[in-house]
């Protein structure tokens, strides 16, 4: 293994929240590889970008020599678990739950390196728990420290209402840290309450607590930038803001290339292998459609190869661009009192409809897209600070880039 303090260069590179580093580096200084896990509730089938921000921290600890565990939360999925939200989430299946997490394994792969994993399901331990052992564990938290979470507490002041199963589910999370008795439990910055309830709880069963390290939530296809600072939902298979690691290569071509133009340098701070000099010279360029472009490509090599990405690119120009974009495109800026424009009133403003009513029967009629993808909502609203490709028309077509200042 690398010294303790190289190491700690490394896995400490862009963590939100480590508790402790002291206790990081006296395991380290041993010698002896650590377990790391990471758990993932299977909601849906595919895992996807916002994941892999987490995966490549992983995947960093095993290139260090240490072992690690890719948790499949198949029992918790049915729990739910509500963080993020101010109402409950809605409860799972076991038949649904098994099988989304069916192609779990193999699309962590696509990230972990195979030989060094370990894969665990915490029905294991969890399934098993009787009613006796479950009062046990209950009877090591206090009510008034879980509802110490955010969004627990908001609901609490809105007057809505918790469920008994909700309040579990930090306890049930926390005694997966038990079961393994880890070293580290790494998790996304959202999930930092119940990865600590999982160090105390180690604690109380008279365990060495965990190390608990954090990393950024990548936010989703419909964050926007605002008064200088990305805001929306992180991505998430829930809200369907997200880029599936399986999805075919077109289909995660196009979806990259809808990121808006200010939040696309976001993703490449956080999932792009590229340099932060090579970032910034596609930065100074000043072209935000040919930085989506370069991103787009490098995400559909990166999970499905070379070929794919030359194929995406080029699928992607003949089925969303048509007979492509003119080497001249005009630029329009329109400006507006609220967050968002109206797609269909920038349609009008840029002249590229007689009127706002026009604009949205050609959006009901799919003669409108935005970034090459078709957009038939007639609501559909474009955020400031984005500047966006737009085509009208079916037979002919008519560019237009409408720029939306912040």
């Amino acid at each position: 293994m690398r010294p303790p303090e190289e190491q700690l260069v490394e896995l400490t590179r862009g963590v939100v929240e480590l508790h402790q580093l002291e206790e990081l580096r006296e395991r380290l200084a041993t010698g002896k590889p650590l377990l790391v896990k990471a758990g993932f509730d299977p909601t849906r089938p595919d895992l996807h970008l916002g994941h892999t921000v987490l995966m490549q921290k992983m995947r960093q600890f095993q290139d260090l020599g240490h072992r690690v565990v890719f948790l499949i939360g198949d029992f918790t999925a049915m729990v739910g678990d509500p963080t993020g939200q101010n109402e409950m989430r809605p409860r799972l299946s076991r038949a649904e739950v098994l099988e989304a997490a069916k192609s779990y394994e193999d699309q962590a792969f696509k990230v972990l390196d195979r030989a060094r994993s370990e894969v665990r399901f915490n029905s294991e331990w969890l399934g098993t728990l009787s009613l006796e052992k479950l009062i046990e564990l209950s009877a090591r938290r206090t009510v008034a420290r879980t509802l110490e979470r955010r969004d627990f507490r908001e609901r609490l002041d809105d007057q809505k209402d918790i469920y008994l199963h909700e309040l579990l589910y930090p306890l049930l999370q926390g005694y997966d840290s038990v079961a393994l008795e880890c070293d580290v439990e790494l998790g996304g910055s959202d999930q930092l309450f119940n990865l600590m309830v999982g160090r105390d709880l180690m604690r109380s069963y008279g365990q060495r607590p965990q190390i608990v390290m954090t990393t950024p939530i990548l936010e989703g296809l419909d964050a926007r930038l605002e008064d200088g600072r990305i805001v929306g939902k992180k991505m998430s298979k829930s809200a369907n803001n997200y880029v599936g690691l399986t999805e075919p290569p077109l289909e995660m071509y196009r979806k990259c290339m809808q990121v808006g133009d200010d939040v696309i340098w976001r993703y490449y701070e956080l999932l792009s292998a590229r340099s932060s000099a090579e970032i910034q010279t596609l930065k100074r360029a000043g072209d935000p459609i040919a930085a989506k472009a370069a991103f787009a490509a490098e995400m559909v090599e990166r999970f499905h190869g070379a070929d794919a990405k030359t194929k995406a690119a080029q699928d992607f120009k003949r089925e969303y661009l048509g007979d492509g974009v003119p080497e001249e495109v005009p630029e329009v800026e329109v400006p507006t009192a609220g967050s968002e424009l109206l797609l269909a009133k920038g349609l009008s403003v840029a002249g590229l409809v007689p009127s706002t009513s026009e604009a949205k029967r050609l959006i009901t009629q799919g003669g409108v897209e935005v970034d090459g993808q078709r957009v038939t909502d007639e609501q559909h609203k474009l955020s400031r600070g984005g500047r966006y490709l737009v085509r009208v028309g079916s037979k002919k077509r008519r560019f237009c880039l409408i720029r939306v200042p912040t």
